[in-house]
């Protein structure tokens, strides 16, 4: 079973988004990199990029398959996880730890329309 942690927001496109003040930590949940197998190339946007909710911001390319990235929320990027440049995988050894964008945040309220833990817990089983 996936690990889901408690205390994030996470979107029905397997994104969360861990949120710190004005700033929210934006990546792909374990149920993801999961479903994705080994992560070999992941696609960011510059800093300073405007993401919109539930527009794309990105992609993940696995050895199985490519996955578009939605952004759960609306803000500016004010960073990008250069790590995962080099090391992609890093995604597959702990997908929670190893966010792929930090934006500001325009809008919190529009973390009202995601999902907390518990529910996404029942929606990845329900998907599954």
């Amino acid at each position: 079973m996936a690990k889901v942690i408690e205390g994030l927001y996470y979107s029905e496109s397997h994104e969360f988004v861990k949120v710190e003040g004005v700033f929210g930590y934006i990546g792909i949940t374990d149920y993801a990199q999961h479903a994705l197998g080994n992560i070999v190339y992941v696609d960011m946007p510059d800093v300073d990029d405007d993401v919109e909710v539930g527009e794309e911001f990105g992609a993940v390319e696995s050895v199985k398959a490519a996955s578009d990235l939605n952004s759960p929320v609306s803000g500016k990027v004010v960073a990008v996880n250069e790590a995962l440049e080099d090391q992609p995988e890093l995604i597959n050894q702990d997908a929670f730890a190893n966010w792929i964008i930090k934006v500001e945040l325009s809008d919190k309220s529009e973390l009202d329309q995601l999902m907390d833990a518990e529910a996404y817990d029942k929606f990845c089983i329900e998907e599954a």
